[in-house]
């Protein structure tokens, strides 16, 4: 067992807890114990002397003081002018002054004094203790003298302290028991998640932290540990994804790019016209690696919270007009249909311009890629209470319910089966949400199976400036 082991450290800490414990009731009940048993001690003196004094005349007097010096352990004495004892409690308990004492000179001193009421601290000298003594002047003729010792002299003190002997050793014992097997119930599954810990940072993505103790604490970091193992399973097989489509985006334009270049020079270099074919396809396939770049440095800075937003006020019609129109190609080669409803002629919003440009191109992109064989993409821009909902709609299989949550992912794809974009780069989706998360924008996905699907994003009124 390793010495700064969690086992170890709370085995200790819970022994010295006991001797914490133990340490302040030795110091109270063998340093202190006189100086509170002289504290009660002059309280029951005082609280004695206050029912002599208010019950002198009653004439069930004895009984009430016989009653409470036998409750307080003290002793009550009336005596004359002559100091000669003219009452006396029936409690007359080992340690007090009694009459019969020759050393009696206080209640001459008292008497002679003139004085309603005076203490006096005194050593009885049949026990060698010191005694307690308050006098009353009761009236012109009787005084009372309440005593009582200072020390606790009876057998109980020696008993208590003999069983806080044993007491000690006891506690020390269970102590040492219980902190053993209560450290080895806390530490157990602390160590077994450790060691899956460990797994799971070599990438054994199958381990399952647990805890079998009904400890809150616990059962909440296995839960954290189990979430964090999903998440990363999830990281690890998306990394794997992107590695191996963006392997795949780049072969397929190199290997054109290398076929090219090599028709050109060797079979090509006296045909100017098939030569300039050749460089059309090369300079193609370039753009294309170049969005590609573009993409994954333009996902990167956005997820590194680079990028801030430039906010300013555009025409959100004007735009998506303009961004419609760099499709007019896909019209007339791939008979592309592209519908743009809106119902206001102008509205104009406060944000990131390029941005939302962008959100609106893949979102596009992403609809000719999945749209049917129709090839029809719908854009709405519908006015509501709140604001104004952009939408996105293709007319394709759809999306199944369970891979929703993913498509947002980077280079997620369905049945993680990668086809050739016609436009784009795959990684549409996931610059998409890192724009609309920047925006504090809601968005999201509706998909309907063979019936297409529509994604959408708000924009509150907050953020619109004027609508037309």
């Amino acid at each position: 067992m390793k010495k700064n082991s969690l086992h170890i450290k709370i085995w200790q800490y819970f022994l010295i807890f006991s001797l914490l414990i133990l340490g302040f009731l030795w110091v109270f009940q063998v340093l202190f114990l006189n100086q509170f048993y002289r504290i009660s001690k002059t309280k029951d003196i005082a609280e004695v002397a206050s029912t002599l004094v208010r019950y002198q005349n009653d004439e069930n007097i004895a009984d009430i003081i016989d009653q409470k010096a036998m409750d307080r352990s003290v002793c009550v004495e009336i005596v004359n002018e002559k100091a000669s004892t003219i009452y006396a409690s029936a409690y007359f308990g080992k340690g007090c002054v009694s009459g019969k004492e020759q050393n009696l000179e206080y209640k001459t001193d008292f008497i002679t004094s003139n004085k309603t009421r005076q203490t006096y601290e005194l050593i009885n000298p049949m026990y060698d203790n010191r005694t307690l003594v308050q006098a009353i002047k009761l009236d012109p003729e009787n005084y009372a003298f309440i005593n009582t010792s200072l020390d606790p002299i009876d057998g109980t003190v020696n008993i208590l302290q003999t069983q806080l002997i044993y007491v000690t050793i006891i506690v020390l014992i269970l102590s040492f028991i219980i902190a053993y097997f209560i450290s080895r119930h806390v530490s157990e599954p602390i160590v077994q998640m450790n060691k899956a810990a460990k797994g799971l940072a070599e990438g054994q993505f199958g381990i399952s932290f647990k805890s079998d103790e009904d400890i809150k604490e616990l059962n909440e970091l296995a839960n954290t540990l189990n979430y964090a193992r999903d998440e990363l399973a999830k990281t690890d097989e998306l990394r794997q994804d992107l590695m191996a489509n963006v392997s795949h985006d780049l072969k397929t334009p190199l290997t054109m790019i290398k076929a090219y270049a090599e028709m050109s020079r060797d079979l090509h270099s006296k045909n100017k016209e098939k030569q300039k074919e050749d460089m059309d396809i090369i300079i193609s396939e370039v753009d294309r690696l170049t969005i590609l770049v573009n993409d994954i440095l333009e996902l990167s800075s956005m997820q590194s919270n680079i990028n801030e937003l430039q906010k300013e006020d555009f025409d959100l019609i004007h735009l998506t007009e303009e961004i419609l129109h760099r499709y007019k190609v896909l019209q007339e080669t791939e008979n592309y249909k592209f519908e743009f409803n809106h119902q206001a002629k102008e509205i104009i919003i406060h944000a990131d311009k390029k941005k939302i440009e962008q959100v609106i191109y893949n979102l596009i992109n992403n609809a000719i890629n999945y749209t049917g064989e129709d090839n029809r993409v719908i854009i709405n821009i519908i006015n509501e209470d709140n604001g104004i909902k952009i939408e996105i709609k293709d007319t394709g299989k759809g999306i199944k319910k369970e891979d929703l949550p993913y498509i947002w992912d980077k280079y997620y794809k369905n049945k993680k089966k990668h086809k050739r974009n016609l436009v784009g780069t795959g990684l549409g989706l996931s610059i998409v949400k890192n724009a609309l998360q920047l925006h504090h924008y809601d968005f999201g996905v509706t998909s309907e199976k063979n019936k297409g699907s529509t994604f959408y994003f708000k924009i509150s009124k907050e953020n619109i400036k004027e609508t037309k």
